[in-house]
């Protein structure tokens, strides 16, 4: 259900933001104000191949009350910053992943909004793929059984050229680091949603590659409250980038998903289905991702602002994986098993 028809200001114009862009376009009513971005050149150029409007100055959207909801797409360190000032300015607020990388300002972010009355949300738009919603309803339906084991390998691939595009790309500051929170983020998501929090990681990881001050491989050992365990494997150093996979195994039976489809499925008693070809799905290039996931989720997002409720991905869902990304790092820094309290 869209019924209302929420104006949105995006803040940043960069990569991803052009799928905002298209996915906002498709819903029903809903309109782009503006778009906002420092540099003139680059805004005035974004603006007009989309044929939108543009600023230089964020406190333009503040003042302007005919705008709604602000749509974050700027570097992952600044998340939290530009959301805060939104939320006190009466915007609902959805940002790209992560929520920011500290669990500081994320509890800043999140915290802010509830004051403000607003609404959050986090952009997690895998969660919202068909193979994905089909996992949720065999889930639903019992169909696997107990769960025992829930794994991640996320072993795409980032040329230099990739971490150069921007200054804030492969650092701690505004990135907050590699692969595990910048591409792996979204299938740890996932398997946290389906095998519920973790207990206990215990995680190495490195550079291997890339010339960035953070990790470009690595992988983490879980063991989640349920009793599963679980595996994620995180790297942008894997030439030329294989499908993202999601391995989801219970006492009856196995699911995995690889880039954007179900790639397999096996209950117990019935027939095995097996799909031929998967998508690669931004395994080497970053913007080779289908739109429609973002179609959908933001049109939860709009949804919960008409009807007064959190979005599917709020604040605290998106809390828990950069809970879990934080303490994988924490673990292969001080080259122990770290504990998750809940």
């Amino acid at each position: 259900m869209v019924s209302g028809k929420p104006r949105f200001a995006i803040i940043g114009a960069g990569a991803v933001a052009a799928h905002h862009v298209k996915a906002l376009q498709q819903i029903p009513g809903v309109k782009i104000v503006t778009i906002c971005r420092r540099d003139e050149v680059k805004a005035r150029q974004f603006a007009e191949k989309y044929n939108l409007s543009f600023t230089v100055d964020f406190n333009d959207i503040l003042a302007d009350s005919s705008i709604d909801a602000v749509d974050i797409t700027l570097p992952s360190g600044l998340h939290a910053d530009i959301g805060v000032a939104a939320a006190k300015a009466g915007k609902h607020v959805i940002v790209e992943k992560p929520i920011d990388v500290t669990l500081e300002k994320a509890d800043l972010l999140i915290q802010a909004c509830r004051q403000a009355g607003v609404t959050l949300g986090v952009m997690s738009q895998y969660r919202f793929m068909d193979a994905v919603q089909d996992l949720y309803r065999l889930l639903d339906q019992k169909k696997l059984g107990e769960l025992i084991q829930g794994d991640a390998y996320i072993k795409w691939y980032r040329s230099q050229d990739y971490y150069d595009s921007g200054a804030w790309r492969g650092t701690w500051a505004l990135d907050g680091g590699g692969p595990f929170i910048n591409q792996g983020i979204h299938f740890i998501d996932l398997l946290l949603s389906v095998m519920g929090p973790v207990r206990c990681v215990y995680a190495k990881t490195k550079n291997v590659y890339h010339k960035i001050e953070v990790e470009d491989i690595g992988m983490a050992m879980l063991e989640f409250t349920s009793g599963a365990y679980g595996v994620v494997q995180a790297t942008t150093a894997v030439f030329p980038g294989l499908p993202a996979r999601l391995e989801i195994h219970g006492t009856e039976g196995t699911v995995c998903i690889e880039g954007e489809k179900m790639a397999f499925k096996h209950i117990r008693g019935e027939e095995a289905v097996r799909v031929g070809e998967v998508t690669a799905a931004g395994a080497a290039n970053p913007m080779s991702i289908d739109v429609t996931p973002f179609v959908r989720e933001f049109e939860d997002f709009i949804d919960a602002i008409n009807e007064k409720r959190t979005p599917i991905v709020n604040g605290l869902e998106a809390r828990r994986s950069l809970e879990l990304i934080l303490a994988i790092y924490r673990s292969s820094r001080e080259g122990r098993p770290v504990q998750l309290v809940y």
